[in-house]
């Protein structure tokens, strides 16, 4: 019966995470509330197969997305698997469903993921390694809510982890069948995102203490460097043609990407990370809210852990972990997808330093620790998913507010931000508050102002202006500031505004049982603002 149970347990860890990853799927009802998700899907839409040849080697291809913010094998992927549901119900391939069709996809890539983590372990470090990594990273709270969404960052970790098994494997055995993974895998990902190109790094590190030792084989190296190359190049542009075809839009796009990564003035909404710290502050979120400190004190533990006991093998998880955290960490913009492919390394090294402390403990207290710290790491998980369990706090707002104001009204709504009622909008009047607007001069304010003494209401979505904002109050320390905007939140949260808050909407974490709603405000802007903002109502 034992034998029986550790032979299956990869099955229940998957069951377990199909669970937290399927549960509440629909969690916004259809109301596209996640932006990259949104973009995604109405590029995915408008996608057409060209009538001839000619037409598919065009710029205007209707097959060319003109969207290269990510790779566009995404995009494909759904357009391809949205029809192939359809038989089930035609409006898995329109625009009304499409975003289930990807969101399920999202939950079986990351599936794929775990399993791809208990291979690397088990190679590693052995089964019991492989299982307790696998399990780790199925209860860990960012991937579990990244699957959620249909944006690329979880198949980006599904295809990084391949290639890092990939290499694992090359590292083993250089054999043609290797390479030749190594090359699809590590394309995939380019079409996927192309900041997966810091792959290149664990991958020449790899060819060269395999190949590169006596006695040396010219001809096998040669091929497999061929091999290796071709394959992802052919990946690249079977997969992402426009990139060449439309190179000019490729090359625009991508760089207004890189300024973004380089400097948070670019866009009104990476003003939030004005003032960031490096490295600091995607530890932090990974810390408190990606993992949870319950796994996340293992897991950077871990990684000091794993760097006493290298092998060629390992060198290479540690090479990508390092240049990736030390690449991305470095941005000027610092959401937590961001640093998604490196969730299955962290849990990995947790698994790893976990088994280590374990073994100073005889078996029956062993038994009991495990059971108790098992216990304590469902806890963030099983909170987390409590804000699926209920309506979308957005989507509970726009009742209230057809329940309880008035037809005519004038609705005042900031920009950049989704605009609340979601539907039944044709019932009032709006006028719309550019609060990003710069400069933020008496000139703006005198527009704001006329809007505002014609609103009826203010309604904000979410924190997405009200808490960057008013951080950019100093203009002696910023080249973007906003003293007259701090001044105008602090007099419409203080009531002087002749506003009065009448209606809030939150939805938490919370422990189960015990009821205890967990404050989570304080993390990164993404982590709240597309499942579960806080939605508030002021009344003149």
């Amino acid at each position: 019966m034992r034998n029986f149970f550790n032979n299956h347990l990869i099955i229940f860890i998957l069951i377990v995470a199909a669970f937290f990853r399927i549960y509440g799927i629909n969690f916004d009802q259809g109301h596209y509330l996640h932006p990259d998700e949104r973009a995604i899907i109405m590029f995915t839409q408008g996608l057409q197969w060209p009538q001839n040849f000619d037409q598919f080697l065009s710029p205007q291809s209707p097959l060319n997305p003109h969207f290269f913010a990510y790779g566009n094998f995404p995009l494909y992927l759904l357009k391809v698997l949205s029809p192939l549901l359809g038989t089930f119900d035609t409006e898995f391939s329109n625009y009304a469903e499409m975003y289930l069709v990807g969101r399920l996809l999202s939950a079986v890539a990351d599936l794929g993921t775990i399993i791809v983590i208990f291979l690397i372990g088990k190679k590693l470090y052995g089964k019991n390694v492989g299982l307790l990594a696998s399990f780790l990273y199925g209860v860990a709270v960012f991937p579990i809510q990244a699957s959620h969404f249909f944006a690329v960052d979880i198949l980006l970790t599904f295809f990084i982890t391949l290639t890092i098994l990939s290499l694992v494997n090359l590292s083993e055995k250089t054999s043609d069948w290797n390479t030749l993974l190594v090359g699809l895998f590590f394309g995939l990902s380019l079409v996927t995102k192309i900041s997966s190109f810091l792959l290149i790094i664990p991958i020449l590190y790899t060819f060269s203490f395999s190949y590169f030792t006596k006695p040396i084989n010219v001809k096998k190296i040669t091929r497999h460097i061929f091999i290796m190359g071709s394959i992802t190049l052919f990946t690249f542009i079977l997969l992402q043609p426009y990139a060449l075809i439309d190179f000019q839009e490729f090359k625009e796009q991508n760089i207004l990407q890189s300024k973004m990564t380089n400097d948070a003035f670019i866009f009104p909404y990476t003003l939030q990370y004005v003032g960031k710290i490096p490295y600091l502050y995607e530890l932090k979120n990974i810390f408190f809210w990606g993992l949870g400190p319950v796994l996340a004190i293992p897991a950077f533990a871990g990684v000091f852990y794993f760097l006493k006991k290298l092998s060629k093998k390992k060198v290479i998880l540690l090479l990508f972990f390092l240049t990736y955290f030390i690449t991305v960490g470095k941005f000027a913009v610092g959401w937590m997808r961001y640093m998604l492919p490196l969730y299955p390394l962290l849990c990995m090294f947790a698994a790893v330093f976990i088994l280590r402390i374990m073994e100073f403990f005889s078996s029956p207290y062993r038994f009991i620790l495990y059971t108790l710290y098992f216990i304590l790491i469902a806890i963030w998980p099983l909170s987390f998913i409590h804000i699926y369990s209920l309506p979308h706090t957005r989507v509970s707002a726009t009742d209230w507010i057809q329940q309880n104001i008035p037809a005519n009204s004038t609705l005042a709504v900031e920009h950049w931000d989704d605009r609340l009622p979601l539907s039944g909008s044709e019932r009032y009047n709006f006028v719309e508050l550019t609060l990003y607007d710069q400069p933020d001069n008496e000139v703006k304010w005198s527009v704001l102002n006329k809007k505002i003494s014609q609103s009826d209401y203010i309604i904000l979505a979410s924190n997405r202006l009200y808490v960057p904002l008013p951080k950019l109050s100093d203009c002696t320390r910023y080249k973007m500031c906003y003293p007259k905007t701090t001044q105008y939140y602090q007099n419409l949260f203080d009531g002087s505004l002749g506003f009065r808050k009448i209606a809030e909407f939150s939805s938490n974490p919370t422990i189960p049982f015990l009821n205890i709603a967990i404050d989570d405000q304080s993390a990164d802007e993404a982590f709240t603002v597309y499942d579960h903002p806080k939605v508030i109502i002021f009344k003149k």
